[in-house]
């Protein structure tokens, strides 16, 4: 449910101001680490966990989880607009379109039994922090690729429905390494992550394109990670390699998330 988020993101972490344009690079580097991409993933996650055993608000819930996780980790490289509004419980949304907004949701495909309930958790633990419409859309066609690639819907079936409720057809992934630059936001970044997994034949083939394409590397890998992890899986020694890098305390969200949705 959040390893394919995580293991992105991981894979990505020393490229997102060192873009490496190959898909040939030690996958696990001994440098890697976690970024706020996987912080917020288990932010939010945890908060639809808890949501969905006790209710109550969920974009109450998720703010505050987000702050509770971010505050404790603090160094992760949190955009600046962010940091401010993780740092006071009064901070409302500030109309981002960041693509933080998408590299987080994960938890939405997963947890959600419909299109329409997946588009609602989504935009319940977006609108929260990123409340422009290109924000709450770059969240909701991840989560809903999440969805229908966990539900054996096939690669041209999500590709359709993203192209006609979402983003237009983006380049292929050869012509974006030899052209995409770094992007921050959700328009720039989601269709590309997408496209990264649709031409991929496994989840580290999708996670090697995310990577090769450059740009916001860790960001692209954690979202083409998340849709390739619900349609293809991972390996269960990738899971367990991907655990050494992460913190102890989110660790334990993670794995605690993981059995309560079995």
């Amino acid at each position: 449910m959040l390893y394919g988020a995580i293991i992105g993101d991981i894979v990505g972490s020393i490229y997102e101001f060192h873009n490496i344009k190959t898909k040939e690079f030690p996958f696990f580097h001994p440098h890697g680490y976690i970024t706020d991409d996987s912080c917020m993933t288990i932010a939010v996650a945890d908060a639809i966990n808890k949501w969905k055993r006790d209710g109550g608000d969920l974009s109450e819930i998720a703010a505050k989880s987000m702050r509770e996780i971010g505050l404790k980790h603090p160094n992760m490289g949190y955009g600046f607009r962010f940091g401010f509004w993780l740092l006071a419980r009064e901070n409302g949304p500030y109309n981002s379109w960041g693509n933080g907004a998408a590299m987080r949701i994960s938890a939405a495909g997963w947890f959600g039994r419909t299109v329409s309930e997946v588009k609602r958790l989504s935009y319940m633990v977006t609108s929260v922090s990123h409340d422009h419409i290109e924000g709450i859309k770059g969240a909701e066609a991840t989560a809903v690729a999440i969805f229908l690639a966990r539900t054996d819907h096939s690669k041209e079936e999500i590709a359709d429905y993203i192209r006609t409720n979402y983003y237009a057809e983006c380049d292929c992934v050869e012509d974006l390494r030899a052209d995409y630059e770094w992007d921050s936001s959700c328009q720039g970044t989601v269709p590309q992550a997408l496209q990264c997994f649709l031409e991929s034949e496994n989840f580290e083939d999708a996670i090697r394109n995310a990577i090769s394409i450059g740009g916001d590397s860790d960001t692209i890998g954690a979202i083409t990670g998340s849709v390739a992890e619900a349609y293809y899986g991972i390996p269960d020694e990738m899971i367990e390699k991907a655990k050494t890098y992460i913190p102890k305390d989110l660790l334990k969200i993670v794995m605690d998330i993981e059995q309560s949705a079995k």
